[in-house]
């Protein structure tokens, strides 16, 4: 296996080893820094003597210890972090070292990588970034990363990020008004991410798709795409029926009759259609 280790000194030898990742790779460090810089490793050597059940002797837990499901190279910049309270980042990594921060405990790393992230936001990460901004209580960052999917819809719809989004993050996507992309455009794309979904999730396409599915605005679609979204529908149920009544309902009595009134709001991206003006709240 490879090793690596933190540059020290004649009078510090490093007295704790790691075994990280699949490639096993060992990584040297020293218990007083680690203990006393981040209290979860602190738990993990062991804040005091230890007694064995058959000896009066007392030990401290000696290792090595594995960390298999992390990356080496992730692993070695929170130690970085540890030792030099910086850190050097990349693009490959900052997701998952900002997982690391959290799950260590390490704020300050955690802002470090929040900082990263948003200055080096690009098209194929931003969902990843936007799933692990909500996953992690990160407000900033999340507003940060919908402010860029906003400016940059249609890319991002077609990203990989995009298609593993959870139901509740996409959600919160589509409660946009200023995403940059027609409704008809938004309603294929949230088709296709419910059908990867469905096959990762080896659920039905309604059931997955139930709660994006509420924040899609049909009745800003004309009647000749109501028809044809319908037609679509009988193959894989994906939009409640009840749903698609009512943007139908919304055309015939020209008005947003029992249609939340969000539902009706045009976005940044909404080409126009002659009955939007139906749809204003002031139109009679």
């Amino acid at each position: 296996a490879s090793q690596a280790s933190i540059p020290h000194g004649p009078f510090s030898r490093s007295d704790v080893t790691f075994v990280v990742g699949r490639e096993q790779q060992k990584v040297f460090a020293h218990r007083c820094v680690l203990a006393c810089r981040c209290q979860a490793f602190r738990g993990m050597l062991g804040q005091g003597p230890v007694s064995t059940e058959d000896s009066s002797s007392s030990i401290l837990p000696q290792g090595p210890f594995i960390l298999g499901n992390v990356q080496p190279e992730v692993f070695l910049a929170v130690i970085e972090f540890l030792y030099t309270n910086s850190v050097t980042l990349n693009s490959h990594i900052a997701l998952e070292v900002l997982t690391s921060s959290v799950e260590y405990g390490l704020q300050d790393l955690c802002k470090l990588c929040v900082k990263f992230i948003k200055d080096t936001l690009s098209v194929e990460q931003v969902c990843e970034a936007l799933q692990a901004a909500v996953t992690y209580g990160q407000a900033d960052l999340q507003q940060h990363c919908l402010a860029f999917i906003e400016d940059s819809t249609t890319a991002v719809m077609r990203t990989r990020g995009f298609h593993e989004l959870a139901d509740v993050v996409l959600a919160r996507v589509l409660q946009s008004d200023r995403l940059t992309v027609d409704e008809l455009e938004l309603v294929q794309a949230v088709r296709e991410w419910a059908h990867v979904s469905s096959a990762v999730l080896e659920r039905p396409v309604p059931e997955v798709a139930a709660l994006p599915v509420q924040e899609l605005r049909l009745p800003l679609l004309a009647p000749n795409e109501l028809a044809t979204l319908e037609s679509h529908n009988q193959r894989d149920l994906l939009i409640p029926l009840e749903s698609i009544a009512a943007a139908w309902r919304s055309h015939a009595l020209r008005k947003s009759s029992g249609v939340p009134t969000r539902l009706c709001r045009p976005r940044r991206g909404t080409r126009p259609r002659d009955h939007h003006h139906h749809l204003e709240p002031h139109a009679k």
